[in-house]
């Protein structure tokens, strides 16, 4: 049994850690404070770890300098130091690394970071891959808390928190990473619901007082590189109880505080003028860490005017080419206008037209008014919240909350602020806080999937030139799916081709709730998401040959971390196989 109950917020711009001792007689969550490195040889513990990575070389930061109390010499390193160095040196840094994970359009195993695009004025350096980097904040916060603490982390009880708009693949990519930090014993859950978590805890048995049967609270939580949506509704359980279940996650949406930083960038550029058209690729990302910075340090100080901005040169021009600006307080209200615009609640998010040729990179929202985007959510959905939790590192800004709440009380005016959290650790106190839920101790939020998944089934009909037979798409798994549970689907007429290379396509959809398991839909006319297809080659059996349709019967099962497994059953032997929704090829054995 565990000793400790740990809840992890891996966030796209900081970490944090809470947890548990349950050998205490009144349990109770207590942040973590976290070791790292805050200047070259210089470690000191604070209560966000910044997820950033930094890879240098031994020119730029020396090894030595990179030691921490558990290690002498480091080849990387994580945190403050990696984010302030990393501004400096940003060919060598290591960023929003939770958000390639969600990217379907790439091998998250592949080492693509750090992103250069398509050129570079400095040599390529090491390289990581999504998985790899964020197992290596995870292997800093073990390292952390085993120098600490003085107990393995791998030895308790571990939840880790990731974006409810996380689809099977990137929450397999996350489970993917914990495993290659040492952890077993990992539980995965939304982050808005952390966040309504923590609020219950400091909230005590108050929150009983505060919302009423037929209440609805929106979370929102916007962080360092998604928006993120959820509605949670307070409900009679009929038992004189009251009742807590999440009906709504909204899409995932990449449009954050990593936006933000880019449009402060621009904002500077055009201050520069032409010296604006001289900068590197690498400045140029230097200038949009110097960007997160000032807009961090103008938002935590309304009654500061400026924030300088100071550019390296590079190469032959290190010390010459020096560039100054700044960001001022006016830069900053242009910034909040941009992306939290008035708007109606009828109003949509621009959908731009997609190139036919573009570089790879992370799928950015097209339209940056989140005001939008969250009016499509509540309209979508049909159900307008009188409650309002803000939660995201972007939130922590009272000017910004001031201004969003405006907003939310234009489409609804009873609309009243859920307070009491710390917006920087909420999701971390929220995920150690439902472990003890898990035992007992607490209320629990319904939940299950956060969206209904569906495989593609190729219609029989024959062979037409030029015309794809006709795609139909089948239910698997349905809206609310618990996890851990398992569901056999209809007895249909269904057949997996053994013994070959075979694709399976899988889709999905946030809102369309009502759909049953075996219920088959047209994907384009249900407005279904498709997904990263699975490649797979099912091994034939004693029953199966070598190209041969074989009859099955389906199930899934949805794992403990959000999975989606689907398992084929032969109808006539005892065959079985089974296709793991996520992000490595493997083989699916019989």
């Amino acid at each position: 049994m565990s000793d400790f109950i740990i809840g992890i917020d891996l966030g796209t711009t900081n970490c944090a850690l809470s947890f548990v001792d349950l050998r205490e007689e009144e349990a109770s969550i207590e942040p973590f404070e976290i070791e790292q490195l805050v200047a070259a040889g210089e470690s000191l513990a604070r209560l966000t770890l910044p997820s950033f990575l930094l890879l240098p070389t031994e020119t730029e930061v020396p090894s030595k300098g990179m030691s921490l109390p558990w290690s002498d010499k480091m080849a990387s390193c994580v945190g403050i130091f990696a984010r302030e160095r990393g501004a400096e040196i940003p060919h060598r840094l290591v960023s929003s690394a939770k958000s390639w994970l969600s990217n379907q359009q790439i091998d998250r195993n592949e080492a693509i970071l750090p992103w250069r695009g398509e050129d570079d004025d400095f040599e390529s350096g090491e390289s990581i891959s999504p998985v790899d980097a964020s197992a290596k904040y995870l292997q800093h916060l073990s390292a952390a808390w085993m120098h600490s603490m003085e107990t393995p982390m791998e030895d308790q009880e571990i939840y880790i928190t990731v974006p409810a708009s996380f689809d099977a693949s990137a929450r397999q990519a996350t489970a993917e990473a914990a495993d290659k930090a040492g952890f077993t014993n990992v539980t995965l859950m939304e982050e808005p619901q952390a966040a309504f978590y923590s609020w219950l805890e400091q909230s005590d048995d108050a929150w009983r007082k505060t919302l009423q049967p037929g209440d609805v609270a929106l979370v929102c939580d916007i962080g360092g590189g998604t928006s993120d949506f959820s509605l949670i509704t307070a409900e009679n359980d009929g038992q004189g109880n009251l009742g807590l279940e999440r009906i709504a996650v909204g899409e995932h949406l990449l449009l954050g505080g990593d936006n933000m930083d880019l449009m402060l960038s621009y904002v500077v550029k055009a201050k520069l003028g032409e010296k604006a058209k001289k900068l590197s690729s690498s400045q140029e990302r230097a200038l949009v860490q110097n960007c997160r910075h000032a807009k961090e340090t103008l938002f935590n100080n309304p009654k500061k005017i400026k924030v300088p901005i100071t550019i390296l040169g590079s190469g032959s021009k290190l010390i010459g080419g020096t560039i100054k600006s700044d960001v001022t307080q006016e830069d900053l209200e242009k910034l909040t206008l941009g992306f939290f615009p008035p708007c109606k609640l009828s109003d949509s998010p621009k959908r731009k037209n997609q190139t036919g040729l573009r570089e790879v990179g992370l799928p950015y929202a097209s339209d940056p008014a989140i005001t939008k985007h969250l009016a499509s959510f509540l309209s979508k959905h049909e159900k307008l919240p009188n409650k309002v939790l803000f939660n995201g590192g972007v939130m922590s800004s009272p000017s910004l909350q001031e201004h969003l709440l405006g907003v939310l009380k234009s489409w609804a005016p009873t609309i009243d602020v859920l307070s009491g959290t710390q917006l920087d650790l909420a999701v971390a106190q929220g995920a150690a806080y439902y472990g003890l839920v898990k035992q007992g101790n607490g209320i629990r939020i319904k939940g299950g999937t956060a969206r209904s998944y569906y495989v593609g089934i190729e219609s029989s009909m024959p062979a037409i030139p030029g015309f794809e037979p006709p795609l139909k798409a089948m239910c698997v798994a349905p809206f609310g799916m618990e996890e851990g549970t398992h569901e056999d689907l209809p007895d249909e007429e269904l057949g997996f081709v053994v013994g070959e290379p075979t694709t399976f396509r899988f889709f999905s959809s946030t809102h369309r709730q009502e759909d049953s398991v075996g219920e088959v839909v047209d994907p384009s006319e249900a407005d279904l998401l498709e997904m990263a297809p699975v490649e797979t080659h099912l091994k034939p059996s004693k029953d199966a040959k070598n190209g041969e349709m074989v009859p099955v019967y389906l199930a899934s099962h949805v794992t403990e971390v959000g999975t989606l497994e689907l398992f084929g059953y032969h109808k006539n032997g005892n065959a079985k196989w089974k296709l793991e929704y996520s992000i490595r090829e493997e083989e699916a054995n019989p």
